[in-house]
């Protein structure tokens, strides 16, 4: 009788055992994204949340990641400051996630990378471009190239296609971005044998630009730089033009966005930008890319940041596959030692500071529209 009793209670241990497995294995994945999905950062957000659910959405249609679905949990932060912070506290504490995306600003992701880095939990930054980001800490990666990467790109750019020996800079002094992709891009153009004949300053938000760009256009330059984003970077062309200056613009991957053609009109006709992808690129994963993007979002072409959020969910679920668990230490390990991810927005390795090294793509603004222009490399 003792036996029997001792065999009914091993059966049932192991059933309690079989049920719990079970019960994990349908556990879904939670991943979360801080987002400006509100405010004037806005474009950015959404565009990336698009481009991160498809991913989502492919990977769970396909069985999902270790026999798991992934959930998606995507937080808010209305381009506030110290909303990405209250965000990834929310993403971390309440929700339990794994990882966490985004964001897409370098001081949104500043605010969120310490909180990440104390829990422990890798945090993949989609489009914040200024090395201080992962400098956070050994959980911080990015998926997008650094300012240093890009502010030489732009500077080889003006000297070698725009054959420009005169810069003048507009900084958004309020945006480490800005005053980062600022500082390379001085440098290097110097270094290239250009001259930088005016550097002028404003505050993110500002509206009027016209005080600046006076100054600049005594200064004759032959190309002007607009480091900040979109919103502010399509005034300064229309107030530009108005006061008689006709040199092209430049600027970096801040201008990534449809509202810079919508708000500044003609006046952006002839501006080039540096980004991450295009979707004119005829590279056959770009094309089935952008064919399935434009299937699931009503025809919409994907923007840069779209593709860095797909590939940015896709590169952290693949390294959850290669080690077989969620566990956060290994985890980190395992996205560090990611090497030619193949991804939309090219083959990515991970390097020893934790960031991402690719070819970016000069856009230029026709009839509207941005097209493909040239890859450059510094």
């Amino acid at each position: 009788m003792i036996v029997h009793r001792l065999v009914r209670a091993l059966v049932l241990g192991a059933l309690a055992l079989f049920a719990t497995a079970a019960s994990r294995a349908a556990e879904p994945i939670r991943i979360g994204h801080i987002a400006s999905l509100t405010g004037k950062e806005a474009a950015f957000g959404n565009a990336t949340r698009k481009g991160i659910l498809l991913a989502v959405e492919e990977i769970n249609a396909a069985g999902g990641v270790l026999g798991r679905p992934i959930e998606y949990l995507v937080e808010d932060i209305q381009s506030k400051p110290g909303e990405a912070a209250t965000a990834t506290k929310k993403l971390i504490s309440r929700d339990r996630v794994i990882a966490v995306l985004g964001a897409n600003a370098t001081a949104n992701s500043l605010e969120a990378a310490p909180i990440c880095q104390r829990a422990h939990i890798p945090m993949m930054a989609i489009s914040s471009t200024s090395p201080s980001v992962t400098e956070v800490g050994n959980y911080i990666f990015r998926i997008c190239f650094i300012d240093p990467f890009q502010g030489a790109v732009l500077a080889k750019f003006a000297r070698s296609s725009l054959h420009a020996q005169r810069l003048a800079i507009l900084t958004a002094a309020t945006a480490p971005y800005s005053v980062g992709l600022s500082r390379v891009l001085r440098e290097r153009f110097i270094a290239l044998g250009g001259e930088v004949v005016a550097e002028q300053r404003y505050a993110d938000g500002d509206k009027d630009f016209r005080a600046q760009l006076t100054a600049i256009r005594s200064t004759r330059p032959d190309v002007i730089a607009v480091t900040g984003y979109y919103t502010e970077a399509a005034l300064v062309c229309l107030q530009a033009r108005e006061l008689g200056l006709q040199v092209p613009f430049i600027g970096g991957d801040g201008w990534e966005a449809p509202q810079l053609t919508e708000l500044g009109g003609k006046a952006v006709e002839g501006s080039y930008y540096s980004t991450y992808f295009s979707a004119g690129n005829t590279a056959p994963e770009v094309r089935a890319f952008v064919q399935r993007y434009q299937t699931r979002w009503n025809g919409e072409t994907p923007e840069a940041v779209s593709a860095l959020g797909y590939d940015a969910l896709r590169l952290v679920a693949q390294a959850i596959t290669r080690i077989g668990t969620t566990d956060a230490p290994a985890l980190r390990d395992a996205i560090a030692a990611t090497k030619d991810f193949p991804g939309v927005t090219g083959r990515t390795t991970i390097d020893e500071k934790r960031n991402s090294a690719k070819a970016a793509v000069m856009l230029v603004v026709r009839q509207g529209r941005t097209e493909f222009f040239e890859s450059v490399t510094p």
